[in-house]
């Protein structure tokens, strides 16, 4: 294969770094969430996270993160469980009643009260258009059972920056810059965390 043949976006890695850059005007937010976290987490409570596709794997990613380490391997384990990785459970629940209701279902069975329902969606979620519902009926189970609801969304936000106790707005249309700067912000909250977690 010509490499020289390949054509890359031009503007792709500037649009990113601008996307990310715009977080700068969050931290406030962001703080109060790293902070809301850290205060169930001493609390004993724990993390409990979701999302679909790309927005699952940051999920998993968040969870490796806060189990394991980020950049402290002194700083001990915090409890936290990523909704789509007992795939027994998923793919049992979603055979017998359908993908809508299990991400619920996990909070329904773990979710307790001032446990932490994190969602990570890049739209935000809208039950008329049928998009990430199982991502608002988890919301709605967890505000039943009085966990705080935090999310990381993008584009206009969609139904989970109306019910969500505190959420992160990316102010992109763009799926992918929305993904990076979730990202982004998953780190700063895991570098955060790690801090605390240390003292």
């Amino acid at each position: 294969m010509d490499k020289s043949k390949i054509s890359f976006p031009s503007n792709y890695f500037a649009e990113s770094s601008n996307t990310i850059a715009t977080l700068s005007k969050q931290e406030e937010k962001i703080n109060r969430i790293v902070n809301g976290i850290f205060d169930t987490l001493q609390s004993n409570g724990k993390l409990l996270i979701a999302g679909n596709g790309g927005s699952c794997a940051d999920a998993e990613h968040f969870a490796g993160e806060l189990v394991c380490t980020y950049k402290n391997p002194k700083r001990y384990g915090f409890p936290a469980v990523s909704l789509s990785s007992n795939s027994a459970s998923l793919t049992a629940w979603g055979n017998d009643f359908g993908f809508e209701t299990h991400f619920e279902r996990q909070v329904e069975s773990l979710g307790q009260q001032n446990d932490v329902l994190f969602l990570i969606s890049t739209g935000g979620g809208d039950i008329e258009k049928g998009l990430s519902v199982n991502l608002i009926k988890a919301a709605n189970k967890g505000i039943e059972k009085k966990l705080k609801i935090f999310s990381l969304i993008g584009k206009s936000g969609g139904e989970l920056e109306k019910i969500s106790d505190e959420y992160i707005k990316v102010k992109s249309n763009v799926t992918s810059h929305i993904q990076e700067a979730h990202i982004a912000i998953i780190h700063y909250i895991c570098e955060s965390l790690d801090n605390l977690g240390s003292n």
